[in-house]
């Protein structure tokens, strides 16, 4: 009886041996399929963008680009744009031509995109419409934000009046102080430029924080549904995806869509 118990218990091990090894192999699998799908889980949860909004992988952009053939389209680029060929990016993959670009021209109350001048006197070299925005930080000084932008950017005839870009809540402060201190940023540049700027947010964010409070203000809105093929008469511009393909461009681009033909684009432009 000893030697069957023993030999009982030798079996016993060896399958919880077995076991432990193969739920260690499988945690360390789907451990690696998690690292390897950081960025997607990152974006979906949350944790890699505060724009609030849901991407769908959109195969069908050259659909959408195309139901809205009539209207203008536009790109935006920033220093996380690598390497971009200044004499191609003329069209958006699927033919539809580039009218406009935005270029990130600052972040919070002291630092400038490192790649902005040199986009910008390129993307005024290739004859495209320019726009600058700036990228807001809540916790940040307003009115130091405001001069950072306007210490670096000089704007003309012809240009986009200047985009405020707010994607993100703020941590040191209520919503309301919030609002307060981007309606200062908006009044300082708009008193320096002598022209209303454009605000940049994710739909989720400009339906909950800034439509009722802000509603005099052009608007440049992030949705990036599949399923969203329509602009919204409050909208002058769609930020489709940011995942387009743009021939001259490494990488991909978000690309946009001016609510207007190009006649009623110049409208929006400084005169």
């Amino acid at each position: 009886m000893a030697v069957r118990k023993s030999v009982k218990s030798k079996k016993q091990k060896s399958f919880f041996r077995s076991n432990t090894f193969y739920g260690y192999l499988f945690i360390a699998f789907f451990l690696l399929i998690i690292y390897s799908q950081r960025n997607v889980l990152a974006y979906y949860f949350g944790f890699k963008t505060d724009k609030f909004i849901v991407e769908t992988r959109m195969a069908s952009l050259d659909k959408v680009l195309d139901a809205h053939i009539e209207k203008s389209f536009g790109i935006d680029i920033s220093e996380y744009q690598d390497k971009i060929d200044w004499d191609s990016p003329k069209e958006i993959e699927g033919g539809f031509p580039i009218e406009f670009v935005f270029v990130r021209a600052t972040v919070g109350n002291d630092r400038l995109d490192y790649k902005f001048k040199k986009y910008w006197a390129k993307a005024k070299e290739s004859k495209l419409i320019c726009g600058a925005y700036h990228y807001y930080r809540p916790n940040e000084n307003s009115i130091e934000q405001a001069n950072n932008f306007i210490k670096n950017v000089r704007l003309q005839k012809g240009d986009f009046p200047p985009v405020l870009d707010i994607e993100k809540l703020p941590k040191e402060q209520s919503i309301e102080r919030l609002k307060v201190g981007l309606q200062r940023w908006l009044d300082v540049v708009e008193k320096h430029y002598g022209v209303k700027p454009i605000i940049y947010s994710s739909e989720s964010y400009y339906n909950d924080f800034l439509k009722e409070d802000f509603s005099d203000y052009p608007f440049w809105i992030a949705n990036y549904s599949a399923f969203y093929t329509d602009i919204d008469s409050d909208w002058s511009i769609w930020q489709v995806t940011e995942n387009g393909k743009v021939t001259g461009i490494k990488g991909c681009v978000d690309v946009n869509i001016y609510n207007g033909t190009s006649l009623d684009l110049k409208e929006l432009l400084i005169k």
